[in-house]
């Protein structure tokens, strides 16, 4: 008989702490009393605790499902430091060390057994359960159930046929993120519909949520880490290739970072991991393989150099910092393209889960474009509304800090209601801003819902982005609710109702636009509101006095990214120069003279106190693939040919072929432009772009028509700035 003095002792004993956290022990006595258990808590609230240690007091083995070996490694070295017996099963083991573990288990010795579920779905797995005593099974991170949930997996659905072979047993289920949408999926598919749930709040008040427009992103990233050197952090990228090249990038700026991924063997991944835990490094760049379990309470940063898939994989990932309850910062670097990238990934996946992929990606959006508190549409989105009476957040998100503007939305708000009482509840946000604007496409005119009195009404008043984060903004102060069961689907609340039938003036968040701004040279949006303007000003009208004089347009001397870049950094030197947004060695020496006079005697007679901006070193590996495509341009190797030789695509190629022209150096590639087109075509571009207002290749497209591709007005438009410009 376990008792609540056992339960204590145990608790001292093994794991050191004289009373439990939170509701540890109610889920513990829930799952003594063999009943099933449903736990929610955030990460760093103590999850792994309900199901150790009862299974220390139970007889028998406890199955615990986890869906990574690092994280299975990670959590039997903590038990066994403990002095508990616990191991694993997976495919990194030998046939030998699989049966050593597997006599444990049958012997009755080992007390907590981790599987994956891919080995768990095995018949000799379950022929060899059949033959333990098992005390319950524990299925961690249960949100890898459903496929609403940010990180789903298939092998997870078919734990409950596993089960059923097996004496009747309680089972355990925890997770750190589930919306009521992926409670209600998890409850139904492992068939728990008795079970007790255990929520504790979702909100962590210690970590602070930023998001950033993804302008000059690593600039960004080494400047930060640099003012919390000696801290752990983790950064968040979304390809292989993206994690290696800013691993290096932070190595060769003077911060130690390793690299984390799929793509590196298990020893290395293993090795990285440990130097992270024992503070041999401070900084792992990772994909989001890694952190599931992770048990280090001292993650200071987490940073997203691109955006999650959803918000419940943001919550899961940034919860990874400060759970020790002291400092955590969350950074996300926004820029829409993710979105596009990330939609890509999902072309192969099957129809139903790219649209439930597509409509968490677009909640992310919204997410990322609104000026409402970002703690507060947390909770609200996993369900946590008693949290929002009061104010959970008290300034520490970035929409807090710093209040956005306000607007009278008692018009557009009505309409938006409206729009989901005339549509009896049966449509989601996109449809019914379809129907606002008047769009009769085919799925309006179908349901003939362009015939209802509200279509067309919001023409005018809000644009396509604005109704977006307004229904967001909506949702989250209780004027309308999900459905549950038809993901997508948004229904009036009472509060809502009451609104339409007495509607009072509403100040709402202004949408807050994450794409204004321009491309910079690498492809990320420039940010247009932390320069000095004074001196922007003055630089433009310099550029243009020395366009004239060279007889260029204005954009060939430095683009208006670039001048901004100098407007907020006060370059001061010609080296300074070379690190500016857009600027290399060629160009700062053709045209910077007088552009570094001007700052310095600005910077002089204003007494501006210049901040010492980092300098971003290149990775020798960037440089070397530029010195390659430099080779072989000189060698007059297509373009295409150079892409094939060296493993990339086409647009990576001109991507760096644009990186060089832009940093100054002269280049020829009349030579592929010949095979490809007339001169008759080359000219018509090239005049287009001595005209022109702006670089833009889409307002170029738009300009010149159909007639001409996007390669061929890029390709002519790298050999504009090479002869006019370097």
């Amino acid at each position: 008989m376990v008792t609540e003095i056992s339960i204590h002792k145990t608790l001292k004993e093994y794991f050191g702490y004289d009373t439990f956290r939170g509701k540890q022990e109610e889920v513990i006595n829930n799952l003594l009393a063999q009943k099933d258990t449903f736990v929610i808590m955030p990460t760093g609230a103590g999850k792994s605790l309900c199901y150790q240690l009862p299974a220390l007091v139970m007889e028998g083995t406890a199955l615990v499902i986890s869906p990574l070996i690092a994280l299975m490694k990670n959590q039997v070295d903590q038990m066994q430091a403990l002095g508990i017996e616990a191991g694993f099963l997976n495919s990194s083991m030998s046939r030998g060390e699989q049966d050593a573990t597997k006599q444990k288990v049958m012997e009755g010795v080992m007390k907590l057994l981790y599987v994956a579920p891919e080995s768990l779905v095995r018949e000799e797995f379950v022929d060899f359960l059949k033959l333990c005593t098992i005390s319950f099974v524990a299925v961690d991170e249960a949100h890898c159930i459903s496929e609403w949930g940010h990180d789903f997996r298939p092998e997870y659905r078919r734990i409950r046929e596993i089960i059923n072979h097996l004496p009747h047993i309680p089972v355990i289920t925890l997770t750190a993120t589930a919306t009521p949408k992926v409670r209600l999926d998890i409850v139904q598919n492992l068939r728990i519909e008795e079970a007790n749930i255990f929520i504790t709040s979702f909100n962590r008040p210690n970590l602070y949520y930023e998001i950033r427009y993804k302008i000059n992103a690593i600039p960004e990233i080494i400047t930060f880490i640099k003012g919390h050197m000696n801290k752990s952090g983790i950064i968040y990228c979304l390809s292989r290739r993206k994690v290696e090249e800013i691993a290096e990038v932070l190595n060769v700026n003077g911060i130690k970072a390793v690299p984390y991924h799929a793509g590196l063997d298990a020893s290395t991944r293993s090795k990285h991991q440990d130097m992270f835990l024992n503070e041999d490094i401070h900084v792992v760049v990772a994909t989001i393989a890694f952190g599931m379990g992770i048990d280090k309470p001292d993650v200071r940063f987490v940073i997203h150099y691109d955006v999650p898939k959803s918000i419940e994989g943001y919550y899961q990932e940034t919860g990874r910092a400060g759970r020790d309850g002291l400092e955590g910062n969350c950074i996300l670097f926004y820029d829409f393209n993710d979105i596009l990238k990330l939609e890509k990934f999902m072309k192969d996946k099957s129809v139903s889960e790219r649209e439930a992929g597509k409509l968490l990606l677009y909640e992310m959006v919204s997410f990322c474009e609104s000026g409402t508190c970002r703690r507060r549409t947390m909770l609200h989105y996993f369900g946590e509304t008693e949290e929002l009476k009061e104010d959970p957040c008290r300034k520490m998100c970035d929409n807090c800090r710093s209040p956005k503007e306000m607007f009278d939305a008692q018009e557009a708000a009505t309409f938006a209601l409206q729009a989901v009482k005339q549509t009896d509840e049966r449509t989601g946000v996109i449809h019914l801003i379809n129907i606002l604007l008047g769009t009769a496409n085919q799925q309006v005119t179908i349901a003939e819902h362009d015939k209802l009195p509200v279509f067309g009404k919001g023409l005018g008043l809000l644009e396509e982005k604005a109704w977006k984060t307004l229904y967001n903004q909506l949702m989250v102060n209780n004027f309308l609710i999900k459905d549950i069961q038809d993901y997508g689907i948004i229904k009036l609340s009472d509060k809502g109702k009451e609104y339409l039938e007495n509607p009072q003036p509403l100040q709402l968040y202004v949408h807050k636009n994450m794409d204004i701004g321009h491309h910079g040279d690498d492809g990320e949006y420039e940010d247009y509101t932390s320069h000095d303007e004074i001196l922007f000003d003055k630089l433009k009208t310099l550029v243009r006095k020395v366009a004239a004089e060279k007889k260029v347009p204005p954009y060939v001397v430095f683009s208006e990214p670039s001048l901004i870049d100098m407007a907020t950094k006060y370059p001061v030197s010609m080296q300074e120069l070379q690190n500016i947004s857009g600027v290399g060695q060629g160009k700062a020496a053709k045209f910077g003279a007088p552009f570094i006079k001007m700052i310095k005697d600005y910077v002089v007679e204003n007494e501006i106190e210049r901040t010492s901006d980092i300098v971003v070193r290149s990775t020798a590996k960037k440089s070397m693939i530029k010195l390659f495509i430099l080779q072989h341009i000189d060698r007059r190797t297509p373009l295409d040919e150079i892409a094939e030789i060296k493993g990339i695509t086409f647009d990576e190629v001109l991507e760096n072929v644009e990186q060089i022209v832009h940093s100054g150096t002269k280049i020829n590639i009349d030579y592929f432009i010949e095979e490809l087109m007339d001169d008759e075509t080359v000219d018509e571009i090239m005049d287009y772009f001595m005209a022109a207002q702006s670089e833009s290749l889409e307002d170029a497209e738009k300009k010149l028509g159909m007639a001409y591709t996007m390669e061929f007005i890029r390709l002519v438009r790298i050999k504009f700035f090479s002869d006019y410009g370097n």
